[in-house]
This record gives structure tokens, C-alpha cells and sequence, in this order.
């Protein structure tokens, strides 16, 4: 092939590309609840036009990662679910994975975290692809304002999602 196809070939596909979202993550930490389970917290900010969803994520520090929020069942009932569909990230806005709330989920660590130790996660989205954030283990940090349900407070009654 003639050096001028292949410009041109490389010109077409990039302009065959939809716009992707452009995802920026502030924050990161993960905690654990025990020396089997822990999550991941951070504000992710989709900056571009374009709507992205964050689908999955990924990272070596345990058996299972999952996309988890917490289900109010009444009575002041918390129940942690896996939310299969991912957290929608619209153009322009932020949104928070924070405790009590929607996070990253690590069931079966490897090995307990670590205070001042980090791990790569791998966040994986629609339109972005995929991300990797170096996330620091922060097992001091309290909930902001006051808010979110520690994951502690579960007295090991969790169960992961099939």
C-alpha cells in the first residue's frame, strides 16, 4: 500500500469515530468494611457533550467487582445491590460514588487493605472506554457531611448479588 492510502484510510476512520464523552475522576478512595469486602469512592465528571454510562469496572485486589448502590427496603433497612445497567454519567454533570450510595464493590479481597497502600481500577465506560485511576486506600477518611451509611455497620450481613 501506497503511504497515501494509508493517511487517507487513517483520516476516514477518525472521522467515522463518534464523539466520545470526555470523563475526568476526582477523588478516588477505597475503604474496607472487613478483611473480606471493601469499595472504591470518587466523583467521576463527564466534561464533554456527549452522555457516557460507566458499565464496569475492574481490578486485581479481589474476586468480584461490581457496580453497587444501597436500596432503602423500609424500616431503615439498607440493602446493597448490584446495578447491572452501571450509573449514567450525563454531559456536563458529576456523579458521586460515595458512601452510602453508589460505589465500586470488592468481595473476596485478596489481601486487607492497607491504609496509605493504592490499587489500579479499571473503570470501564460506554463511550469513554476504559480508565484507569490509582486508588488510594484511605481506611481514616469520614463520611462527608455526615452522610452515608458506613459500610462496617453491615456486621458482615452483606451478601453479594448473583
Amino acid at each position: 500500500m501506497k503511504p497515501t492510502f494509508l493517511i487517507a484510510g487513517a483520516a476516514l476512520m477518525m472521522t467515522a469515530v463518534p464523539a466520545l464523552a470526555d470523563i475526568v475522576v476526582k477523588d478516588p478512595y477505597a475503604r474496607a468494611a472487613n478483611t473480606m469486602a471493601g469499595a472504591a469512592f470518587m466523583m467521576i465528571e463527564n466534561t464533554g457533550d456527549a452522555a457516557d454510562r460507566l458499565i464496569d469496572a475492574r481490578a486485581d485486589v479481589s474476586k468480584r467487582v461490581e457496580l453497587h448502590t444501597h436500596k432503602d427496603m423500609g424500616d431503615g433497612i439498607m440493602k446493597m445491590v448490584h446495578v447491572e445497567e452501571g450509573f449514567a454519567i450525563p454531559a456536563g454533570e458529576t456523579h458521586a460514588l460515595a458512601r452510602g450510595g453508589d460505589h465500586v464493590m470488592f468481595m473476596g479481597l485478596n489481601a486487607p487493605f492497607v491504609q496509605g497502600e493504592s490499587f489500579a481500577l479499571t473503570l470501564v465506560f460506554e463511550n469513554a472506554g476504559e480508565i484507569v485511576v490509582d486508588v488510594p486506600v484511605d481506611l481514616e477518611r469520614k463520611p462527608m457531611h455526615g452522610g452515608g451509611m458506613k459500610h462496617g455497620a453491615m456486621n458482615g450481613a452483606m451478601k453479594p448479588s448473583n
